[in-house]
Parts: structure tokens; C-alpha cells; sequence
């Protein structure tokens, strides 16, 4: 009964918002000042058979963190699903300032995560502004690059990839195919307690972020495509406020530098690659579970175990090839790995593994319809534990714009 309340909550805030769509679209063709509003999106189904076996809230998706972590921890093998999760509605809108163009974006799909995970339930993508050089809202982070992700039907995406969308206020002193941009970033980070979970000690250690993250982007722009690096530095504190004869209060430093580009290989091919390094970052990846594991700080009497950002290796390596106007392919690899600390379980997630290819095929304009191979592997700490998911994905998409345009 909750559930159905809070999902007609739902549906009462999407009228409010079409409402609202509405009323300005009727101010745009009464107003002389020149602007432009733009309302997409795409209604997407998913259809596919899973020869294995994943956390149910992750049906319809290759997330090797949520592949069990030992034998028949979700259940039997082989399931059928249908999910239209992935649709999508946005809005954009383009106004003359005085001082440049203010434009904005809002955007949302159906793809429940977090409290909502596994259901088909309104989520926020980008809610987003910009003016001239600054910027301010929900929208990718400048340390990730979305060009990277490929042309596949799969929802999640290459568990090695940079990929957050995150709420941040940002410069970009260059604008253009070419382009450097810096941002503040809202902080947050996890912890894995590892086998001291249960310990009473460190119950009272609450995290702490005392500064946003600090992020930039160069983006270099050449007639074969481009080269982009980005970097970023982050603080992470926790708090002991137990008061016994322990301390096990204490910081890390964040960091990554992430290099990525698109290479043209001839007319129709593109390649997609990234390879990601850094300490403490696991929260800006696509999947990864923890920045923050548990060490053994042997002959510390007041601090026996102690905080460690963990390291980690991504790499992202993809072909998107057209076939023709109507028929195009993707193909490719992407893999973590994390620097397990002392401290965390033996069945802590270690490694991941993530293959697609597909063959898409447009029959008409705006629809989509395509047949896709998916495949994710696990690989645990220190167990021995490893195991793999299986998938074949029938979508089908049909996507829709509408721009508005005024003249003055």
C-alpha cells in the first residue's frame, strides 16, 4: 500500500511537470525575446533470457559487483525478464540573457537504483544549468567521459568506465571541441569494515567530508577524433565518537587520473577506449563497491586497525562499426581491479569482467530494434570464489524530439 501511494506521488509530480511544460510553451510563443525549448526522449523495451544468476533489484543489467558472491546466493539458474526501465524524457531549454545563453536541462528515466533498486520508478539523470562559461546542477562528472560509452543495448555499461553523474558547480575557461573545464563536486564515499563489521569499536566512526571534491578535464579535439585526460582529488575523513581507549579517527586521499578517447578507423569504425587510475575513487565508476577498506595495524594498541583508500585499475576497449544506414555493430571489453586491503572478508569483490556485441538494425527513422550478447565475470578476494553471468537481449526503441524555435 506505501508502494502505491508513493508511486501515485509519482505520477501526480509528472502531470505537474507536463503542466508546466505546457504553460511555457504557450509564454515562448507569446514572448518576443528569442528562445528555444526541446522535449526528447525514447520508450525502450528490454526482453532477454539470463543463463545464470544476479541480485534480483539487477534483472535487466551486467553488474559484476552484484553477482553472487557464493554458490546459489540468488537462487536457481535461468530466468526470462522484460523491463521498459531504460525510457527516457528530457527537457532542454536555450534563452537569451543579455550576458549569454542560459541553457538548461531536466532529465529523467524509469531505472530505480538505490532505495528504488529493482523498480521501474522515476529517476533523476540531469537537472542542469549553465550560462556562459559556469555551470551548476546534476550532469556528468568532468573525470568521467561519456563518449567512451559504446552503442550497446545493455543498461549499465562497461564496469571499467568512469561514470558519474554527480551535483557540482564548474568553470570552463575553454569551450569547444577543445575544452578544459574545472568543478567542485558534492563528496561521498563508502567503507568496508570487513571482517571487524560486527565489533561494537567501530559502531561510533562516522564518515566526515569537510571539502568538495576537486575535478578537471582537458579535451583536445584532432580530425580522427580526440584525446581527453582528467583528473581528481578528494578528501575523506571518519570520526571516532566512541568514547573507550581506542582512536580510530582518521583520513584519506582521493585520487585518479583517467585517460580517454574516440579514434576514427576510417568512415565507419570507431574505437572507444579508457584506462582509469587511482586511490579512493571507487564511488566515480561505473561498478565498484567501496573506497575506503579496513587494514591491520599490528603493534597500535590505540589504533589496531586503520582506514586505507584503495586502488584500482579500469579499463574500456570498443569497436562501434556501421555495417550500413541501417545496421551497426559494437564490440568490446572492460575490466576493474581493486587492491584488496588486509581487513576486508574473503569474499570481498575483487575483480570484474564485462563483454557485449551486438548487432542493431534501423528500419525506419527513430526506431531501433537490435539482438545483443551479454557477458560479466566476478572474481573474489582471497576465496578462490569466481563466477560468470550469461545473457541474450532482444530491445526494441523508438525515440522522439521536438524542438521550438522563436525569432525575435
Amino acid at each position: 500500500m506505501k508502494r502505491m501511494f508513493f508511486q501515485m506521488a509519482k505520477i501526480r509530480y509528472l502531470a505537474i511537470v507536463i503542466c508546466f511544460l505546457a504553460l511555457n510553451l504557450i509564454q515562448a510563443q507569446e514572448d518576443e525575446a528569442k528562445k528555444s525549448m526541446e522535449i526528447y526522449g525514447f520508450i525502450m523495451t528490454d526482453i532477454g533470457y539470463n543463463f545464470n544468476q544476479i541480485q534480483p533489484d539487477w534483472y535487466d543489467a551486467v553488474r559484476p559487483t552484484k553477482l553472487p558472491s557464493y554458490e546459489n546466493e540468488y537462487g536457481p539458474d535461468g530466468n526470462y525478464y522484460a523491463s521498459v526501465r531504460q525510457t527516457r524524457f528530457g527537457i532542454k531549454n536555450y534563452f537569451d540573457t543579455g550576458i549569454g545563453e542560459l541553457k538548461t536541462t531536466f532529465e529523467f528515466e524509469l531505472y530505480g537504483t538505490g532505495v528504488d533498486a529493482g523498480q521501474t520508478t522515476f529517476r533523476l539523470r540531469h537537472a542542469y544549468a549553465e550560462l556562459g562559461k559556469f555551470g551548476a546542477g546534476q550532469t556528468w562528472s568532468p573525470f568521467m567521459d561519456i563518449d567512451v560509452f559504446p552503442n550497446t543495448l545493455e543498461y549499465w555499461g562497461p564496469t571499467g568506465m568512469v561514470f558519474f553523474r554527480n551535483i557540482q558547480i564548474r568553470y570552463m575557461p575553454i569551450q569547444g571541441d577543445t575544452r578544459l573545464t574545472i568543478a567542485l563536486e558534492r563528496p561521498g564515499a563508502s567503507a568496508d569494515q570487513g571482517v571487524y563489521e560486527n565489533r561494537i569499536e567501530l559502531q561510533g566512526v562516522k564518515g566526515r567530508f569537510p571539502l568538495p571534491d576537486l575535478s578537471a578535464e582537458y579535451h583536445h579535439g584532432f580530425n580522427w577524433g580526440y584525446l581527453e585526460l582528467a583528473g581528481i582529488v578528494r578528501k575523506i575523513e571518519w570520526k571516532d565518537q566512541n568514547n573507550d581507549q581506542f582512536d580510530l579517527s582518521g583520513d584519506a586521499l582521493g585520487w585518479g587520473l583517467n585517460l580517454s578517447t574516440n579514434v576514427k578507423l576510417g568512415k565507419s569504425t570507431v574505437f572507444k577506449g579508457q584506462v582509469v587510475y587511482g586511490e579512493g575513487i571507487q564511488n566515480y565508476m561505473n561498478d565498484a563497491p567501496v573506497d575506503i577498506g579496513i587494514e591491520n595495524n599490528p603493534g597500535n594498541a590505540v589504533t589496531p586497525v586503520k582506514g586505507v583508500a584503495l586502488p584500482l585499475v579500469g579499463v574500456v576497449a570498443f569497436l562501434d562499426h556501421s555495417w550500413s544506414e541501417k545496421f551497426t555493430t559494437s564490440i568490446g571489453y572492460s575490466m576493474i581491479d581493486i587492491d584488496n586491503s588486509d581487513g576486508q572478508t574473503p569474499d570481498a569483490f575483487k575483480k570484474g569482467q564485462y563483454v557485449v556485441g551486438n548487432i542493431l538494425y534501423s528500419p525506419a527513422k527513430n526506431c531501433l530494434v537490435g539482438a545483443e550478447f551479454q557477458w560479466g565475470d566476478r572474481e573474489n578476494f582471497s576465496d578462490g570464489w569466481s563466477t560468470s553471468i550469461s545473457k541474450v537481449q532482444f530491445s526494441f526503441k523508438y525515440n522522439f524530439s521536438q524542438a521550438f524555435y522563436r525569432k525575435n
